[in-house]
């Protein structure tokens, strides 16, 4: 198994999930299989290098990767080119699916921009009720351009929930300034604003919202705001503080692995004592990459033809530490989908900020953690 993990670059503490999960599961699985990792320097070209040297030079039977808006196509397109099953994570399955040609060997699980939208529209209600009136952070890149995209986006979905999104032109990152947005969500009557910002860029926002007086009870954030703060590289007030974003695993879930039963807990717990680090959601979805392409592996007719592999990958129905993944009734072909919940991060008692759960209703099984936390005035 050939993994394609970020060790250099500006994704690399994103790649420490994945780092972790080859040091853990690789003894574990010897004599099964050998795991091997090339480092994608965070880019797109260094993808496609570690994917070449996986193949040619450690005749890689199946190749996986998470994480990086350029390096994770660069790896699906490699894999294309090379006729090697590939298997990748954390990434919107539209964009993914509709953002480059159609896929013959590459395999895909994830949660959807319509389900964003539909998790961050249930804590806009609970921040004030239905039809609110929603600003729109998104940059002039590809994130930007899916999430305003008119058919397979996150704007369907959130106006199909009866909300008014006011959208400015796209901000080029990292933002130098964002007082055009602050102004005009001012002016169009924002106290709701949503995006897929950096931390630092999102500082920025928050600046320019209090020099224009913009009192906003709520922040959705996705995408580095997933993170915490150690790895968005905060400013002194880190720009999580309150913000609501997407939830795919904490060690809460109720998800165990296919492979040993160790629990979300416990894997968490592991994590933590190893690195010294906070746990970090890809971490389940790192484990599931493991897990899902070990059982391809072991149910292939034959693990050595690409073909077979391909077609166990397809085949998949899996209980994993991601949660259940099917990919035989995905939305779309190649795809298994995550399901999400809704959190914010709070001042917490382990780490600086904790998120919690607030909205547990997408994920059978999973406790609230706690109550969505609004400001008396502006954030």
């Amino acid at each position: 198994m050939g993994v394609v993990v970020a060790r250099t670059g500006r994704l690399a503490r994103l790649g420490d999930p994945l780092a972790y999960v080859m040091d853990l599961l690789g003894p574990a699985l010897r004599g099964r299989l050998r795991l091997v990792g090339r480092d994608s320097g965070s880019t797109a070209e260094g993808a496609r290098r570690a994917v070449r040297e996986l193949v040619e030079a450690e005749r890689a039977r199946i190749v996986v990767t998470l994480a990086g808006t350029e390096v994770l196509p660069a790896v699906a397109d490699a894999c294309e080119e090379a006729g090697v099953p590939c298997l990748s994570s954390t990434f919107p399955w539209q964009v993914y699916y509709y953002g480059g040609a159609r896929r013959r060997w590459t395999y895909h699980f994830c949660w959807g921009l319509d389900d964003i939208a539909e998790t961050f529209a249930d804590l806009w209600e609970a921040a004030g009720g239905a039809g609110r009136t929603v600003g729109c952070l998104w940059n002039d890149g590809p994130q930007g351009a899916w999430s305003r995209h008119g058919r397979h986006g996150f704007l369907p979905a959130a106006r199909a929930r009866g909300h008014r999104l006011v959208d400015p032109a796209g901000y080029r990152e990292p933002a130098a300034a964002l007082d055009a947005h602050a102004a005009a969500f001012a002016e169009a009557g924002v106290d709701v604003v949503t995006s897929a910002a950096t931390g630092a860029d999102l500082g920025v926002f928050r600046r320019a919202a209090a020099a224009h007086g913009l009192p906003l009870r709520l922040i959705t954030c996705s995408r580095w705001l997933a993170y915490p703060p150690a790895v968005t590289a905060p400013a002194e007030e880190p720009p999580q503080a309150d913000v609501a974003t997407l939830v795919y695993w904490t060690p809460d879930h109720p998800y165990r692995s296919s492979l040993d039963g160790t629990s979300a807990a416990e894997l968490a717990e592991r994590y933590e004592r190893a690195t010294g680090g906070q746990w970090l959601q890809p971490l389940g979805l790192a484990y599931a990459l493991v897990e899902v392409a070990a059982h391809a592996l072991d149910t292939a007719d034959d693990p050595t033809v690409p073909e077979s592999v391909a077609a166990a990958l397809g085949a998949t129905r899996l209980e994993t530490m991601a949660g259940p993944l099917d990919w035989t009734s995905g939305p779309e072909p190649h795809i298994a989908t995550v399901r999400l919940a809704g959190g914010q991060w709070q001042r917490g008692r382990r780490h600086p900020y904790e998120l919690v759960v607030v909205d547990g209703r997408g994920v059978d099984g999973l406790p609230v953690g706690g109550e969505l936390r609004l400001p008396d005035g502006a954030l």
